[in-house]
Order: structure tokens, then sequence, then C-alpha cells
């Protein structure tokens, strides 16, 4: 019975899972990514991961545990090599997997795994993303202004407003003021000469009498 046996058995004894997982793994290990199915993929990372974490320790105990896993003395110098530099301060999730679509004889799952921190291409855009959020400004349609900024504003418009209106006041004042004396100036006229007609009648009709 298989009671509380989760793991996939990749449809392999024991013996053809092992051996087919370490030699995954060197494949991994020295070409840096591998086409395989999705499932291997997926079992190919539990067995390769533990192997990276243990590669940050460069000790010769270290180095036999990998070796009983590998079964390859280059692949073993590779990953206390090279690889173990690249990902001394990654603290896991040392490998990516992306789905490339599916076989086309039995439409299996297929997918690409690869090692996080030697695709030069995924960095560089990642770099050059972060860069880019940080260098880039918000921009909306309505300026933003600080409050303090906001409330000077508000108070210089209300000032220059009154002093308008004052300016508006003292004008009108002064018109009406204009307007009145030249009212006053048309009435003495007209009243100067209303009083030259009369005095002249009058004179007129004392000659004719």
């Amino acid at each position: 019975m298989r009671h509380g046996k989760k793991f996939n058995h990749l449809g392999r004894t024991s013996a053809h899972r092992k051996a087919m997982l370490s030699n995954m793994a060197c494949s991994l290990i020295e070409h840096k990514r591998i086409n395989t199915t999705l499932a291997k993929a997926k079992a190919l990372r539990k067995y390769v991961e533990p192997l990276i974490t243990k590669a940050k320790n460069d000790s010769t105990h270290s180095r036999r545990m990998a070796f009983r896993k590998l079964q390859s003395k280059e692949a073993v110098k590779e990953l206390f090599g090279p690889i173990s530099q690249k990902i001394g301060d990654r603290p896991g999730g040392y490998t990516r997997i992306l789905r490339t679509g599916f076989r086309y004889g039995d439409n299996a799952d297929m997918c690409l795994i690869e090692l996080v921190d030697f695709n030069e291409g995924m960095l560089k855009a990642a770099g050059a993303g972060s860069e880019g959020k940080k260098s880039r400004r918000k921009r909306t349609r309505r300026g933003r202004r600080k409050d303090g900024a906001a409330e000077t504003t508000n108070q210089n418009n209300v000032a220059e407003q009154s002093d308008g209106t004052f300016e508006d006041a003292q004008i009108v004042e002064d018109t009406m003021d204009q307007t009145q004396e030249n009212i006053t100036d048309v009435v003495e006229d007209a009243t100067d000469t209303t009083s030259d007609d009369t005095t002249t009648g009058t004179d007129d009709t004392n000659n004719n009498v």
C-alpha cells in the first residue's frame, strides 16, 4: 500500500527514478537550464535545491554528500565553484520553472527549468525595471501641492481679491463724486441761464411800455 507516499513516482521504479533525477541534476548544473516535462521539473527542483544549499558550506563533508547524489566530479566542482559564489546571498528559490506549452505526441506539459542567477537577460530587465520605477515620477492631471503651499496660495488669492475689491470701491466712489460735481455744474449753469433769460424778458417789457 502507498499510504502517505505523496511524492510523484513519475511512472518509474525507485532506482530508475533516482538515477534519472541525478542525471537531470548534473545536466542542470552544467548547462544552467534544461527542457523537460512539468512533472519532472517539479521533482527535480526538490532534488537539486537542497544540494545547492549544501554548496554554500564548502567543506569535505558537503562535497561528499553532494557527490553521493550526483555521482559526477565535474558537477560537484561546478556546484561548489561558480554556482555557490553566485547564489551565496540568495536564501532559497534557486530555480525557476517556465511553461513552454504542450508536447506534440502526448500533449504533456513542457517547461524550462533554469537557475535563477544565471539568466542574465531577466536580471538586466529586472534591474532596468527597478531603476525606471525609482526614476519615474507619477504624473496626474491635477498638480499636487503641499498643504502649507496650498493654504498660502489661497490666502494670497483672498488678499488679492480683497485688494481688488477695495480698489474697485475707491474707483466707484471717485466716479460718483465726479458725477455729482458734473451734475452740480450743469444745474448751476442752467440756473444762471434762466436768470439771464428772465432779466432780458423784463427789460424788453419795460421798453415796450
